[in-house]
């Protein structure tokens, strides 16, 4: 599969330029951005042979089969519409909008169209987070009573930028945490959540867009969901609970990049170390997107997955926003 690369990107060059081309046949063919010397600098370095300011360009090129989108979010609506015109296969950054609405016509677009369109929802692609899906639905904690998703953690410096102080570029923590948040408790409850209280702030890095958040979500089953995201935190760690009837999971540390952090299951036994798949979550997501094209599986997160993680973080923030209670709405996708 030939890609190219629709913003060049610090996720890109850490963990998807490698995952792309670990497939068979993968090749990084091309790569856009705003900056004619940045994307240049960048295509030089990462040896990919052709660049430009342009995306037309690119998604003319026939030798293009998919293209990644990991611009800054306000882009992502309008430039996967455009690749999906061009029939390419589209895997795209969360948020994949600023609006619910305009991810919704992304995926209404791609089913129309015949390409796959994926969400880069990496956190479900560890194997720290499927061995947390298989004990609950192996029944090894019960009834799911609550959830605490603790993923406060300290922006590098290198990433902040449009991220702390552009709301038109789609800053803020919400749409850069919550919404990953959102997908990895909905992957690992297998339920949507149905409506939240929250509360933001600006807690000391934030320009004009919040960059902490606390919310409290109300599932389907009845549990409930505690979940806590920042840019400010530098030692705060990140992990997720799951407490049920027959047993509680803890697990630390696995709110990340990397196939890292412990797991352990509490019951009236005692307290069980879970081992789990130390798998690259870039590589994994990258070949379940590559099968799915090729009709022999399904995108690790699939273009409806990435709607309803931006439902739940929007819900969030009007949450905050209106100091009540908020109603996910997901829109007319099923």
């Amino acid at each position: 599969m030939d890609w190219a690369l629709i913003g060049a990107s610090t996720i890109a060059s850490q963990n998807m330029i490698g995952a792309l081309r670990s497939q068979p046949g993968g090749v990084v063919r091309w790569v856009v951005s705003g900056s004619a010397e940045h994307v240049a600098d960048y295509a030089a370095r990462h040896n990919i042979p052709h660049s430009g300011t342009d995306i037309a360009f690119a998604l003319a090129d026939p030798e293009v089969d998919a293209v990644y989108i990991s611009s800054t979010n306000e882009k992502h609506y309008g430039q996967a519409l455009a690749a999906i015109a061009a029939g390419k296969h589209v895997l795209c950054e969360k948020p994949l909008a600023m609006t619910t609405g305009e991810a919704a016509s992304m995926v209404e677009a791609a089913e129309k169209a015949g390409v796959v369109f994926a969400t880069n929802h990496h956190l479900r692609c560890s194997g720290s987070h499927q061995a947390v899906r298989d004990l609950i639905r192996a029944g090894r904690v019960g009834t799911v009573l609550s959830v605490r998703v603790f993923h406060a953690v300290h922006l590098p410096e290198s990433l902040q930028g449009w991220r702390i102080h552009s709301a038109d570029a789609g800053g803020g923590v919400v749409p850069d945490i919550t919404v990953h948040d959102a997908d990895v408790v909905r992957f690992i409850l297998g339920e949507d959540p149905q409506s939240v209280v929250a509360q933001t702030a600006c807690s000391g890095m934030g320009q004009g867009v919040e960059d902490s958040a606390m919310s409290i979500w109300a599932m389907p089953s009845g549990a409930m969901v505690m979940s806590h995201e920042s840019f400010t935190h530098p030692f705060a760690g990140s992990g997720l609970e799951v407490h049920g009837t027959e047993g509680s999971i803890f697990a630390r540390g696995v709110m990340t990049q990397r196939p890292v952090g412990e797991i352990e299951l509490v019951t009236a036994q005692g307290r069980e170390t879970v081992p789990f798949s130390d798998h690259n979550l870039y590589h994994f997501g990258v070949a379940q997107f590559c099968a799915a094209v090729a009709g022999t599986g399904a995108p690790a997160a699939s273009g409806l997955d990435g709607v309803k993680s931006l439902a739940v973080a929007q819900a969030v923030r009007d949450a905050a926003a209106t100091g009540t209670r908020v109603t996910v709405n997901y829109g007319a996708l099923k």
